[in-house]
C-alpha cells in the first residue's frame, strides 16, 4: 500500500490506533478530525439538541478500502451528523499588569462547544 505525502501523518495515526474510518471536515472555518460513530467536540453550532445536519465540506476521507483527498473539498461526498448537545470548555483566565503603576486586570472566558456524532 502506498502512502502519499499529504496523508502520511493521519494514515500513521489511524493505523497505530486501529481506526477504520475517519474524515477531516471543515465547520465554521476550522478543521476537525472526526470518526464515524464517535462523538467530537466542535465550536458551538447554531443548531438545537438532537438535530440532524449534513457536512459537505469534507477535506479528507479514509476507510478500509479507499483514501480520498479533496482539492480543496471532495465533490459528491456528504456526511450526516447529529448534534448531541452543548458543552462548556475549560475556563480561560488572562491576567495583565504593569509594574509600579497599580494596574491589574483579570479577564476570562469559557468557550462553548457542540458535541456532534458523525453517522
Amino acid at each position: 500500500m502506498s502512502v502519499d505525502f499529504i496523508s502520511a501523518p493521519y494514515y500513521l495515526w489511524a493505523t497505530f490506533l486501529g481506526v477504520s474510518m475517519y474524515s477531516i471536515i471543515e465547520l465554521n472555518n476550522k478543521q476537525y478530525m472526526v470518526e464515524a460513530g464517535k462523538p467530537a467536540l466542535v465550536d458551538r453550532l447554531d443548531l438545537g439538541e438532537n438535530q440532524d445536519f449534513t457536512i459537505d465540506r469534507v477535506l479528507y476521507y479514509r476507510d478500509d478500502k479507499e483514501v480520498k483527498v479533496g482539492t480543496p473539498y471532495i465533490e459528491g461526498l456528504v456526511l450526516n451528523a447529529k448534534v448531541l448537545g452543548m458543552v462548556k470548555g475549560k475556563k480561560i483566565r488572562v491576567f495583565k499588569y504593569k509594574k509600579r503603576k497599580d494596574y491589574r486586570r483579570t479577564i476570562g472566558s469559557r468557550p462553548q462547544y457542540s458535541k456532534i456524532l458523525v453517522k
